[in-house]
């Protein structure tokens, strides 16, 4: 028997999505057609494919990015609400982050000195580290950070040398949506180790820096970003020196932590000042 398909315009007008929200749908994968004509290109679907797009509808106006859409999709039952329910945890997080950057630029923009974080000094020893390094976007960067550090990780495991201390980030450049590093992911190790094609080896100098923590609920990038800037601002008017570039360290904890616990610090190696 011939299978009923309905032609992509009577889906749209089911679904009320454009006819061109579906044909990205359909070259992502993520609703492609049941059958698409070879000589017209004309697509046509199955009925039960109206159900698939509504859902897909109802997570995009949620803000969830299509990648993830597929995923929730394809899970189906009861892991379906729990891939949903963790990316709404993740969005909270984003948005308690932003509340907290916007305070801080709203401080920073009436003139106020703001208060709301507390920055210390600590020293840091001369370290041998492994490093990686690209040019990348604020949405490109969480997807840096995990590549690259498992990248170093599995070749530290593979020469046999150990960690000697947190993994960290230098920022040699401004990350935002707009801007693009660069950006080095560094892990120390005491052990003997070479370079091996896009990890280098290098000796970070000893320093003294300026620093603030971070907790999970805090990490968000809106947020790290006014932290940077408040660390930048605190040597400014304390006549500091900037020395190298600024830095993120991330504890062990950084993937599993609860909403308050500390899981990183913003720092910012520094030269004091004459009056220090």
């Amino acid at each position: 028997m011939q299978e009923d398909l309905i032609a992509i315009g009577e889906l749209a007008a089911r679904t009320r999505l454009s006819l061109k929200a579906l044909r990205l749908y359909g070259d992502r994968g993520l609703l492609p057609p049941a059958r698409t004509d070879p000589r017209t290109g004309v697509r046509r679907y199955r009925p039960a494919q109206v159900e698939r797009a509504r859902r897909i509808a109802l997570l995009r106006a949620a803000g969830m990015p299509l990648a993830r859409i597929a995923a929730v999709l394809d899970a189906g039952g009861a892991e379906s609400v729990r891939l949903l329910a963790a990316y709404w945890r993740e969005q909270e997080s984003v948005h308690a982050a932003r509340r907290e950057a916007a305070g801080y630029a709203r401080a920073v923009l009436t003139g106020r000195n703001p208060t709301v974080y507390e920055i210390a000094e600590r020293e840091v020893p001369e370290q041998k580290v492994l490093f990686t390094r690209s040019q990348v976007t604020a949405a490109d960067l969480p997807g840096f950070l995990a590549s690259s550090s498992e990248l170093l990780l599995a070749h530290l495991r593979q020469t046999g040398a150990c960690l000697s201390g947190p993994i960290f980030a230098v920022f040699d450049g401004l990350v935002s949506e707009d801007s693009d590093g660069p950006v080095e992911v560094c892990a120390p190790t005491l052990n003997p180790v070479e370079p091996a094609g896009r990890i280098g080896v290098r000796i970070e100098p000893a320093h003294r820096e300026a620093y603030l923590t971070r907790t999970e609920r805090q990490a968000g990038f809106a947020a790290m970003a006014a932290a940077h800037d408040a660390v930048g601002a605190w040597l400014t008017d304390r006549g500091h020196t900037r020395s190298a570039a600024n830095r993120e360290v991330y504890y062990p904890n950084w993937a599993t932590a609860g909403p308050d616990e500390h899981v990183a610090d913003i720092a910012v190696p520094f030269r004091p000042g004459s009056g220090a």
